[in-house]
């Protein structure tokens, strides 16, 4: 027997439909921000942001707890680059 259309996704105790993306939560960690899942036909992908090296000696993570960054060479301490690639703007979604 065939099912009528895309089949959800279970994950945990929550179902998600086919096309859906969602920040696991893992007890007792809750959720995991820097893994993306998503739904495809059934079959739940899960995969974890990936980051480019810092290329500084004391990055910061204050923009994106995921991927440390560099501060900007003449800005104060708690200014940091607005860097952005189009990979990082999605997991962000």
């Amino acid at each position: 027997m065939q099912a009528d259309g895309p089949r959800a996704c279970r994950f945990g105790r929550r179902w998600y439909l086919n096309n859906e993306s969602w920040h696991p939560s893992v007890p007792p960690f809750g959720e995991m921000k820097c893994i993306l899942c998503w739904c495809v036909s059934g079959e739940t992908h899960c995969q974890r942001q990936e980051c480019p090296p810092a290329a500084c000696a004391s990055p910061t993570r204050r923009d994106n707890p995921c991927c440390a960054k560099c501060r900007a060479p003449d800005a104060p301490p708690d200014a940091r680059e607005k860097v952005h690639d189009a990979r990082a703007e999605a997991w962000s979604r």
